[in-house]
């Protein structure tokens, strides 16, 4: 198997088991007044483990002998970098507080989805980021012949995405495990 694939399925892995993780950290923090500041608190260590990450990747880069430049002929890669960072990061936020969200009754305003909100949240993020990945791709780097050129399964595919994402997320097993959306409150 080659690295690259390897890696990538390491990637799924990981992103596959993060937001049920998450989900399940933010429900362990303090509640009752502090509920709402629950996703905050486990995105709070997220960030930490961030960061310890970015010390081994440091130690890695020592280990491999770097000469710690940043700029060369492409230019500078440390705006792009931080920006990158910023929109995982970001990102990241954003799903803590979906996971609330979500997992808020929805008498409450909230999704309803409970335990179960990660079932609901996680296949759109996962549906709907490749697509917007795909996009932001074109637009950075346009396809040859232009937009009018992408082929029609591309496209269709596309849909499928958005589309897959919303059944997935509108019909995810409830938090007693039946195979149809738990009634909601009229």
């Amino acid at each position: 198997m080659q690295t690259w694939l390897i890696y990538a399925l390491l990637t799924v892995l990981s992103w596959g088991v993060y937001g049920v993780i998450l989900h399940a950290a933010r429900s362990k923090m303090p509640m009752g007044p502090e509920t709402p500041n629950a996703g905050l608190k486990a995105f709070l260590f997220v960030c930490i483990a961030y960061a310890i990450i970015g010390i081994v990747a440091a130690l890695v880069l020592k280990a491999r002998g770097t000469n710690w430049s940043f700029t060369g002929d492409t230019g500078n890669g440390i705006p792009l970098s931080l920006i990158a960072g910023i929109a995982g990061a970001l990102g990241a936020l954003t799903l803590v507080l979906a996971l609330g969200a979500a997992a808020t009754p929805v008498l409450k305003g909230g999704g309803g989805f409970g335990v179960a909100a990660a079932a609901a949240v996680m296949p759109i993020v996962f549906a709907g980021a490749p697509v917007i990945n795909t996009i932001t791709a074109m637009f950075m780097h346009p396809p040859e012949g232009g937009w009018a050129k992408l082929p029609p399964l591309f496209i269709v595919g596309c849909v499928l995405a958005a589309g897959g994402a919303f059944l997935v997320a509108k019909y995810a097993p409830s938090n007693t495990g039946s195979a149809t959306p738990a009634a909601k409150p009229h």
